[in-house]
């Protein structure tokens, strides 16, 4: 008996021992995982992590961002200095507090520091589903985030923003938070702190701040540039209004107010700071602080070398001012001017506006703003029409009076020529280089509006989106563009083809002298200003959007001074003085927008006036030669001053013809050798010789009016049948030998390079 308690007693103790045994290695299994994955995370997140106890003295050294021209001429320098004065929220109005909450952190008198449900799990699914690193940020983190930690967009940096803003709280009161959020974030160019951001935008102190204006700062903070009321005035009006409602939608303030308030004109300040081609700066400034952040750009000591040219920029100012001076009395109060270069893309000089500093909307910038193109976007729809091989220069077109018929639109649509009268027969190369508005409706009715507006794309056109709404005013400008995006559309003539996106940076280095960024281009030269040769058209990267032929044949056309003769004169301001260019004006039909666009291989520039405020110009300057074509023609000639006289180079493809000038069909010879019709010489995409064969001049007989010999209808009760020569074009009949109605075109010959 004994020796079997004995035998239980060792059986116990060998399952004691046993189960202390098994519980040593599941202590050790446990715990050694948990001790990594904790020296992990403290490595991870916590490491060498700063102290929120260093906000309260935090002291940044701000090194300025330099912006220069080509040559290394400063033009702007973000910012010299800091500008920072404290001030205590308690003396702030309440609106100023409420504003910003409301803005910013809805929840912040609530949360410890995170917003989980507004703002973590928005990011995490964000992150999640688009793939794409999300704020999410409270206050409190916005804090930590511009004051202790850099502005990469990692998970690391997030963690490490929620460790801090939950120690951040647990060190400060909300109110104090508040206060350090107020005197730390920038408000845009040297305003960082709501103080100083008062006195740049308002010329007072922050504690006399209206609610309106108290609103206005709250929206800055998340895009200082994007908001700013001198570079975007109407989006600054409409985050003002956004912070209204959610000041309203909070409680803060009630429905009348907000109604009220939300129709207060946005006043500020003018800038008064020494920048030069401010409208550039800004607009690269802009594209900076997209790619680098706006702590980088405001405080990293980034030294940026742009394309632009500062002779050039100096003169095209000088220009534009002068030059709106003495059509004043026109009623055109602004001017826009971009200069670049095709094979590039490189911006030489861009002033958006006459004088940057002139109130109330000096600063903004026309170049990138959207307006009527007028006639200037007739190349596009022709060269569409050439490229499909559906037309050849030589093509007729009717320039007399034609009504067209859209479905679904109860009014029919009678297009009228700038000057107000009909041409009669006229070919493709005198109706776009005459701008005849009537043959361009025809081209587009022809090539489909749904298919211009499709193929805009490809000349880096944006705001053509649906053909549903646009009409075949499309081609007199009844859309609206960017210059910028006309700058890109043109530059595929040029460059045989291929449209070449605008860039303005060259070079950013970082403040220990590490490129960041270079720009590289086989077709990159640094001095603009010395003889250039053709570009290397081979070495021009991208989608093409039309074949060399076709950017061939409408740059001829363009550059043919014959070709315009008749509506422009031969010694108008498109031509430039022992030089080839290439040139196209635009005119909206109610004198709001007057383009001029030109180019040579190496250059283009592009010239807008108008006034800011949509107001009609005179009509003295329908021509399109009286308002932006003497800015054009100065600044080209002088932007060419240097430059040798290139010519666009005909690629083997392109073949010279002679054809009639009544039809357009190629000239024959008769049996006895001699012409079969008077005829001029003309270039063709190799194969399409024969497209205005089509065109063919008939005997038929057709009502005249006895009295007027001019064609008219069996309705007309001085009408007799007559036979008559009758030419027809796809949309009208035209009787070539009836009393003309209209001026016949010039018939001098065409340059030939």
């Amino acid at each position: 008996m004994k020796e079997k308690i004995n035998h239980m007693h060792k059986k116990i103790k060998a399952k004691i021992d046993a189960s202390k045994h098994r519980k040593k290695i599941y202590f050790l299994l446990i715990s050694i995982p948990t001790i990594l994955f904790a020296t992990f995370i403290y490595f991870y997140i916590f490491y060498q992590l700063p102290s929120p106890m260093s906000l309260k003295d935090y002291k940044v050294i701000p090194l300025s961002t330099h912006i220069l021209d080509r040559n290394g001429k400063l033009l702007y320098e973000i910012f010299k200095e800091e500008k920072r004065t404290l001030v205590k929220v308690k003396e702030l109005p309440i609106h100023v507090k409420q504003a910003t909450i409301a803005t910013e952190d809805k929840n912040f008198y609530k949360h410890g520091g995170i917003s989980f449900v507004g703002g973590i799990l928005r990011a995490i699914k964000d992150t999640i589903l688009k793939r794409k690193l999300q704020g999410g940020s409270t206050i409190t983190q916005q804090l930590v985030k511009s004051a202790l930690l850099t502005p990469e967009r990692t998970v690391r940096r997030k963690l490490r923003e929620i460790a801090l803003a939950f120690w951040t709280e647990s060190i400060f009161s909300k109110d104090e938070i508040l206060e350090l959020y107020l005197n730390q974030v920038p408000y845009g160019g040297s305003a960082y702190g709501i103080e100083e951001a008062a006195q740049l935008y308002f010329a007072k102190h922050a504690k006399n701040l209206t609610l309106t204006e108290a609103a206005f700062l709250a929206g800055l903070p998340q895009a200082p540039s994007l908001y700013s009321p001198y570079l975007n005035p109407d989006l600054a009006l409409k985050r003002r209004n956004g912070v209204l409602k959610a000041m309203l939608e909070e409680k803060y303030i009630k429905k009348g107010a907000y109604e009220k308030f939300a129709k207060v004109k946005l006043f500020v300040q003018p800038i008064e700071q020494n920048i030069r081609a401010p409208h550039f700066t800004f607009y690269v400034k802009s594209q900076l602080e997209e790619i680098y952040g706006i702590k980088q750009v405001e405080e990293g000591g980034l030294q940026v070398t742009t394309t632009l040219d500062l002779d050039i920029q100096e003169q095209a100012e000088k220009v534009l001012k002068e030059e709106l001076e003495k059509i004043k009395d026109l009623n055109v109060s602004n001017g826009a001017i971009l200069v670049t270069r095709p094979p590039t893309g490189e911006i030489l000089s861009m002033v958006g506006s006459v004088d940057y500093f002139a109130s109330p909307s000096g600063a903004f910038n026309v170049t990138t703003a959207l307006r009527q193109p007028g006639s200037a976007i007739k190349p596009l729809n022709y060269a569409i029409g050439i490229e499909r091989k559906i037309v050849s220069p030589a093509t007729v077109f009717l320039d007399i009076p034609t009504c067209f018929f859209a479905a679904g639109q109860p009014t029919k649509y009678c297009p009228k020529n700038y000057d107000g009268v009909f041409h009669g027969v006229t070919q493709l190369r005198f109706a776009l280089g005459d701008s005849y508005n009537i043959p361009a409706v025809k081209m587009l009715a022809i090539n489909g509006v749904e298919n211009f507006v499709a193929s805009s794309s490809a000349f880096t056109i944006t705001t053509f989106k649906d053909p549903k709404n646009y009409g075949l005013s499309l081609t007199l400008g009844g859309g609206e563009v960017k210059m910028t995006e006309m700058a890109q559309a043109f530059s595929v003539f040029p460059n045989r083809g291929i449209p070449k996106k605008l860039n303005a940076i060259l070079q950013v280095k970082n403040k220990k002298d590490k490129i960041l960024y270079k720009y590289k281009d086989s077709n990159f030269v640094k001095d603009v200003k010395k003889s250039l040769q053709s570009p290397n058209f081979f070495a021009i990267q991208g989608n093409r959007a039309i074949s060399a032929e076709t950017a061939f044949i409408i740059s001829h056309i363009l550059l043919d001074n014959n070709a315009r003769s008749s509506a422009f004169g031969s010694s108008s301001f498109l031509v430039v003085t022992n030089k080839a260019v290439s040139v196209k004006t635009g005119t909206t039909d109610d004198k709001k927008d007057n383009w001029t666009i030109g180019y040579t291989p190496n250059f283009l520039t592009s010239v807008w006036v108008g006034n800011n405020d949509n107001t009609p110009m005179n009509p003295y300057l329908t021509s399109g030669v009286t308002g932006a074509a003497p800015i054009w023609n100065k600044v080209m000639s002088y932007v060419l001053k240097n430059q040798s006289d290139l010519w666009p180079v005909r690629p083997q493809n392109v073949v010279g013809r002679q054809v009639c000038w009544d039809t357009g069909n190629l000239m024959n010879k008769n049996p006895d050798g001699s012409e079969s019709c008077k005829s001029r010489f003309e270039y063709f995409i190799k194969g399409t010789e024969n497209i205005s064969n089509e065109v063919k001049v008939e005997k038929t007989f057709v009502p005249v009016n006895r009295d007027t010999g001019k064609m008219t209808t069996v309705d007309d009760p001085a009408h007799e049948m007559k036979e008559k020569n009758i030419i027809r074009d796809k949309f009208s009949t035209y009787c070539t030998d009836c009393t003309p109605d209209y001026p016949v075109p010039a018939t001098s010959p065409t340059p030939t390079p």
